[in-house]
């Protein structure tokens, strides 16, 4: 399950970085267009800003949100650490054993 959770973060991280590049390619092609004449052209130019400076405060949103998904989470392994450290010591040495037998078979 904690596998399911982390490559869903990695998935958001990758989709906020994907976004971004998004946007960035979106904000060239405005400037790109800016010398292009027509109506149409200008109209859709002012649609395409409104539509880039939306993307970007809920881009900034989901940020905060997986920063503060990832300070939750931390805080919650480090509890849980400090009040079983037995478990912890357990935990690793367990996950230390299988990735050395993994290891070991190659």
């Amino acid at each position: 399950m904690n596998n399911n959770v982390q490559h869903t973060t990695v998935t958001k991280e990758q989709l906020i970085s994907d976004f971004k590049v998004v946007i960035a390619d979106a904000e060239a092609l405005i400037r790109a267009t800016a010398n292009q004449g027509g109506e149409a052209v200008a109209n859709l130019r002012v649609k395409a800003e409104e539509s880039v400076a939306v993307a970007k405060v809920k881009l900034a949103e989901a940020q905060e949100v997986l920063v503060e998904k990832g300070r939750i989470a931390a805080k919650a392994t480090d509890d849980y650490v400090h009040e079983k450290p037995w478990h912890a010591v357990g935990i690793a040495a367990g996950v230390g054993l299988v990735v050395g037998l993994l290891i070991g078979r190659r």
